[in-house]
């Protein structure tokens, strides 16, 4: 039998699986990211994750809460918003409550729709301005897989919260845009106290978690693209000017190590 055919190709990298991208996605996010880099985009197991999740909160609130409370809530959390309604008369007070509850009820059902749409659009800016703005040569597909892995810890909130839901909240006091106990506006009465101490509470969690990922979503574009600009000449006699080079290092830099090289080249043809 022929060695060669038996032996394995020297040099090759087997690409993660799906799992193994989710869980390094919250434990050596580098290696999610690197093996993007090596062309293996695939986005479907965040987005279905997200969207999994999204809809077990969904039906946490819709059969423990129900919808007309939430849209209750928030509006009696918006003291102006709840004076506007006092003072409308019944039918318009009774239009305003069910455009609120449809708004809010319809945005968690579109989900699926409005997750693709937000990534992409998304994905669209960065792509542009990686290739255009910085002469990088990003793929949309590499940008738009990072952004949904960069987008898995948001799931740590939508978990608290369904925990929450399902523990016995009181429905009076569900707040749609602070559902999880997380931080201390949670566990703050928005009427009674000060708005900027309300917005001053600290992070959550998942807030925290969200802003390291996407601190190493800005850190890991630059390998994901791939991406290095070439010095371009300027009108200062040919001299190269600085550029953002995608592999970490200014191009001067690189202008200047091989200008030292020629250089040192060119003192030992002379000693010769």
């Amino acid at each position: 039998m022929n060695e060669q055919a038996v032996q394995p190709e020297v040099g090759t990298t087997t690409g993660l699986t799906q799992w193994q991208r989710v869980v390094f996605t919250f434990t050596a996010t580098s290696k999610t990211f690197e093996d993007i880099k090596r062309g293996n985009r695939s986005w479907w197991m965040p987005y279905l994750i997200m969207i999994v999740i999204g809809y077990i909160f969904f039906a946490a609130v819709t059969t423990k809460i129900g919808w007309n409370q939430v849209a209750q809530n928030a509006i009696h959390m918006d003291q102006k918003a709840e004076e506007r309604l006092q003072q409308a008369p019944p039918e318009q007070r009774e239009t305003t409550m069910k455009i609120t509850r449809y708004s809010m009820q319809g945005g968690f059902a579109a989900s699926p729709i409005l997750v693709l749409i937000v990534v992409a659009l998304a994905s669209l800016v960065l792509w542009g301005t990686i290739n255009f703005a910085f002469g990088g040569k990003a793929q949309f597909g590499s940008i738009f897989a990072v952004w949904m892995y960069g987008s898995l810890p948001g799931v740590i909130k939508t978990l608290l919260g369904t925990v929450v839901v399902y523990a016995g909240m009181a429905p009076e006091s569900f707040n749609i845009n602070n559902f999880a106990p997380t931080n201390l506006g949670a566990f703050m009465n928005p009427l009674d106290t000060n708005p900027a101490l309300y917005k001053l509470a600290p992070p959550s969690t998942s807030q925290r978690s969200g802003a390291w990922c996407f601190c190493r979503l800005g850190l890991q574009l630059s390998p994901a693209s791939s991406a290095v600009r070439a010095t371009s000449p300027s009108s200062d006699g040919g001299r190269s000017s600085p550029s953002v080079q995608w592999d970490g290092q200014p191009s001067w830099a690189s202008s200047k190590r091989s200008k030292t090289k020629r250089r040192a080249s060119q003192d030992a043809r002379r000693i010769v």
